[in-house]
């Protein structure tokens, strides 16, 4: 089957890497550098460091930290006009603020609003600033990704996907991840599995992308667990951070499938941590998706150490309880009913993961699927 993989970031890996982002940002040739930073992460001091390490290379730096939570558009907005003017664009954190400083790259650039890209309305600029991504947490894979998620003004879902929007160097260091709490570690670290499963089984699966979203598979089912239990492992917390890196390859390459459809749809209706609703998104659909017996699922099984497909329910559900994630939803999805889940499911932006299940998903599955989530125990 003929295959393209869309181009690779530089990745540089390695203990303390974060201490020479400074001296990487000088090699791009700025002069004035913007800094976009998760909030806690800039409270921590994070935020000073870094800008002390340009202002060690004579560059001019320029903070932006003022978001929390899932990207909105006013994040975005906000985050343009400190970008503006900077030469060099640097997202440190999660996937929200490397989707914020990738997408404010591209605006900056242009002049345009994010909404004249949302959806793929228009051609980015080919012309975007130069972007450094530094990921916090190991789960989204937005270091390497051309797709970045934010809630546009109504609140819904919204994308901008292009190679203008990737990173032009990226720098993983599993220090930055240690001080993440468990629960959050075992959220983001099964998003960046069911990224590198759904890329490597879904309808556009091919060689390439398999290439990475099966290492993902083996460095993640080998080191979620200890990385949750002891946080201060390095080499597990290594092993996730690159298996969440190599999981952001596969699916830029080979895209998701009914997990992130359940995720995206369930973020539309309430406040909700993407990895932890993948999670219980993908346990919920895992044994009927399963069913279809392909050999790309019992590829995906033997990478994760299995015999074959058959075991996969069990070991995710087994995963999931050693990594202690609790299946309930926020108290806010108390307000919100299954057919409302169905409905936001079946929305035309949340159509291609629909589409590129490797098992047509009709609308009784998503019926089926929507009573399933909605049936679990609200938080308090």
């Amino acid at each position: 089957m003929p295959f393209s993989i869309s181009f690779v970031p530089e990745i540089r890996f390695g203990e303390n890497l974060h201490e020479t982002i400074g001296s990487a940002a000088k090699a791009f040739g700025a002069h004035t550098a913007a800094i976009v930073i998760d909030g806690f992460l800039a409270q921590s001091g994070l935020a000073g460091r870094i800008v002390a390490q340009m202002q060690a290379e004579g560059i001019e730096a320029r903070v932006f930290s003022d978001f929390a939570g899932e990207p909105k558009i006013a994040h975005v907005r906000h985050a343009t006009e400190v970008v503006t003017g900077a030469e060099v664009v640097i997202g440190i954190g999660g996937g929200s603020a490397l989707d914020i400083a990738k997408i404010a790259a591209c605006c900056a650039a242009s002049g345009e609003d994010a909404m004249h890209y949302a959806l793929a309305a228009n051609p980015l600029p080919k012309n975007p600033l130069k972007k450094i991504m530094v990921p916090t947490t190991a789960g989204t894979g937005s270091e390497t990704s051309a797709t970045n998620i934010f809630a546009g003004p109504e609140g819904k879902k919204l994308w901008i996907w292009g190679a203008e929007t990737k990173a032009d160097l990226v720098l993983l260091d599993p220090v930055l991840t240690a001080t993440l709490p468990a629960n959050l570690t075992a959220w983001c670290g099964m998003d960046a599995f069911i990224h590198a499963f759904e890329a490597a089984t879904n309808r556009n699966a091919h060689a390439g992308g398999k290439f990475y979203a099966h290492e993902a598979l083996r460095l993640l089912t080998g080191a979620l667990e200890t990385a949750v239990k002891e946080p201060d492992n390095m080499a597990a917390r290594g092993k996730v951070l690159l298996g969440s890196c190599y999981a952001g390859i596969a699916i830029d390459n080979c895209g998701t499938a009914v997990a992130h459809n359940i995720s995206h749809a369930m973020a539309g209706l309430a406040p909700v941590h993407h990895g932890l609703a993948t999670a219980l998104g993908f346990e919920a659909t895992l044994a009927w998706l399963v069913e279809a017996d392909t050999a790309d699922l019992h590829a995906a099984a033997k990478a994760c150490g299995l015999v074959d497909a058959a075991e996969l329910p069990a070991f995710v559900s087994g995963l999931m309880d050693r990594c202690g994630i609790v299946r309930a939803l926020p108290k806010a999805f108390a307000a919100i009913d299954a057919q409302m889940l169905a409905t936001e499911m079946k929305a035309p932006e949340n159509q291609p993961m629909r589409r590129s299940t490797i098992r047509d998903i009709s609308d009784a599955d998503i019926a089926r699927f929507a009573a399933s989530i909605m049936s679990l125990p609200k938080a308090a």
